[in-house]
């Protein structure tokens, strides 16, 4: 793959970036005014909820917008762009009733096709998939028939992937924040201008967001945003990965987003072994437990974005340097993550048993005065 990057290209992306993410900054305390004068609000009301007073939701109205004024000032408009600009207004709507309303989930997921469908017919789809048997002598799967449920799938999929981690204040931002310049760095390495430029606006108006949705959040993305985010960076990850014809293009996608799909996948299989149905929302996400282990939201947060951008990390060099290189710089990566977790929780061990100690000492102290 080309490694040579044209500064014109650069020149363009930058400004893709800076316009989306002064757009989405500006435009954040308006739709906050907005969502509380529409009813848009996120009251906590069960045990999954990590904050304790009703919080403005909707806020993805402001990525979204960022978004799309930095894609038409900066990106040629192709019948793929159109389609997947189209797909994106159904799902910023459909977030928004959700947002006001809390609309069904069956119809949330049969609008979500309808939205995928209209990216598919306007030719994002995935027409072939790198063979991830390495033995195989059959490099490539030709999809044919199977290309639309496919590519449908995986739209959807990745919709409700980044929806279902939006659990932690700036979570689902920060994560497709790097999911997204990942995809930036790649697109630019490889010169695929349109993807570049798509990314550079979806990460400028992540970013002009994050400052009103980090803890403690002043605002939600709501549906409205985290729908939004996974619906573009499924259909741009078509345009821009599943394009690429080598061995290597199978694994990219999925090291990308690898955060939220391990999170959809793993509470899926849970609910399943426990006789539920996949949509019942309960309190196990990968965020939830970190939490449960006595990290604070921002600590938890923090965690996830480590992880996010080791795997953001191993999908640029993978696709710049090889697999064996990826596969190590991983193994390196999750080794010191790994290390570095368990001194975290063995001091947070001692600092609860210190506490304990003090506080059955002071008991002991109380009791011996009376």
């Amino acid at each position: 793959m080309p490694m040579k990057i044209e500064l014109s290209l650069i020149g363009v992306v930058a400004a893709a970036l800076i316009v989306a993410l002064i757009v989405a900054l500006v435009a954040t305390p308006v739709v906050k005014s907005l969502a509380f004068k529409m009813g848009a609000m996120d009251v906590p009301k069960d045990n999954r909820r990590m904050h304790d007073h009703p919080i403005p939701r909707m806020g993805g109205l402001a990525i979204f917008l960022g978004f799309l004024l930095s894609v038409l000032l900066f990106a040629e408009i192709t019948p793929q762009l159109r389609g997947m600009l189209l797909g994106s207004v159904i799902i910023v709507v459909l977030g928004i009733f959700d947002d006001i309303y809390s609309l069904p989930a069956m119809f949330k997921f049969v609008v979500q096709i309808v939205a995928a469908l209209v990216a598919v017919f306007s030719g994002n789809v995935i027409q072939t998939l790198s063979n991830p048997n390495i033995f195989s002598s059959d490099l490539y799967w030709d999809l044919g028939v199977l290309s639309i449920p496919v590519s449908v799938i995986w739209i959807v999929a990745i919709t409700n992937a980044v929806n279902l981690i939006d659990g932690l204040d700036g979570l689902a931002c920060g994560v497709s924040t790097i999911s997204s310049m990942t995809l930036l760095v790649i697109s630019l390495v490889v010169s695929d201008a349109p993807a570049a430029i798509l990314m550079a606006a979806l990460a400028g108006s992540c970013i002009g967001f994050l400052p009103y949705n980090l803890n403690p959040a002043k605002i939600f993305m709501g549906d409205t945003g985290s729908t939004f985010l996974g619906y573009v960076l499924a259909v741009v990850s078509i345009q821009g990965l599943f394009k690429f014809y080598t061995i290597i293009s199978f694994a990219v996608p999925f090291l990308m987003l690898g955060l939220p799909i391990f999170d959809t996948c793993f509470a899926f299989i849970r609910r399943i072994a426990h006789g539920q149905s996949p949509m019942h929302a309960d309190r196990s996400h990968v965020h939830h437990r970190l939490i449960d282990m006595g990290f604070s939201q921002k600590q938890a947060v923090a965690v996830l974005y480590i992880i996010s951008a080791i795997l953001g990390l191993s999908a640029v060099v993978l696709t710049t340097a090889g697999a064996v290189k990826a596969m190590l710089l991983l193994l390196a990566l999750c080794a010191a993550g790994a290390v570095s977790a368990r001194i975290f929780l063995s001091n947070n061990e001692k600092k609860n048993g210190q506490e304990q100690e003090e506080k059955t000492q002071e008991s002991e102290d109380k009791e011996e005065r009376k």
